[in-house]
């Protein structure tokens, strides 16, 4: 009896089609900004250059009439707002743009210090000539926007510094607890250097630490870095003592 052999069945070889186009890549839009984060910096603005004052309830209906959006986005703005700590949801008022107290300021700026002097420690023997080349470009502009009176650019310029001298700690963490803190005193600290004209003490503060950080030395820099934060903070709660007692 024969056996009949069983060959594999043939697989079907691909059919070339030499001028098939190659499949292009999906082209993704740029990325704009969301309305929701323009209406955000645009309302966290007004706060920090006193345009909406502490203490002031914001509408947000007359709020959206006047940056010309919905309720949606400033709704969503006051909420993160309300992170940051400019602003508090008040069960009477609604919202209103948050006031500090002396005591309050006092701390954020005793704070400041510990943490901030902790993370230029860890961030200056890992630090490569670029990082103390864009601290020296970030203190450049900074001097700038001083020179030049623009009030509007300063809190950001100084964070920018600040957190250009810290980076190479690799801490996102701790970075996000110092940025928030420099949000909640930007508005006093722009107050305090447009109406007492501080800003020649915070040039060269600035420098002497960048020129320590450069020379990699790090007790110099914390100490000066610590100095700087600490007198900041005595100088703006006589400056807010001051004005909240010329008004009451």
């Amino acid at each position: 009896m024969r056996r009949t052999q069983h060959r594999p069945a043939s697989r079907a070889e691909p059919v070339e089609r030499p001028n098939a186009p190659a499949a292009s890549p999906a082209v993704r839009p740029v990325p704009r900004r969301t309305l929701a984060a323009a209406t955000l910096e645009a309302i966290r603005e007004r706060i920090l250059n006193g345009t909406y004052a502490e203490g002031e309830q914001l509408r947000q209906d007359a709020i959206a009439a006047e940056l010309g959006v919905s309720r949606i986005p400033v709704r969503e703005a006051l909420r993160q707002l309300e992170v940051e700590g400019l602003v508090t949801f008040n069960p009477h008022r609604g919202v209103v743009v948050s006031s500090l107290s002396i005591a309050e300021i006092e701390e954020l700026f005793e704070f400041r210090a510990l943490i901030e002097t902790d993370l230029l420690r860890r961030a200056i023997p890992r630090m490569t000539d670029d990082d103390v080349h864009r601290a020296a470009d970030m203190l450049d502009a900074f001097d700038a926007a001083l020179a030049r009176g623009d009030v509007a650019a300063w809190g950001d310029l100084n964070w920018q510094l600040h957190s250009t001298l810290y980076a190479a700690a690799s801490r996102p963490l701790t970075m996000a607890v110092v940025e928030n803190l420099h949000h909640h005193t930007n508005r006093y600290s722009r107050m305090q250097l447009a109406l007492t004209h501080g800003e020649g003490r915070a040039k060269e503060e600035h420098r002497g630490i960048v020129d320590a950080a450069r020379d990699r030395d790090a007790e110099r820099a914390c100490r000066l870095l610590e100095s700087h934060i600490l007198g900041a903070g005595r100088s703006l709660v006589r400056f807010i003592r001051e004005q909240r007692e010329s008004v009451s």
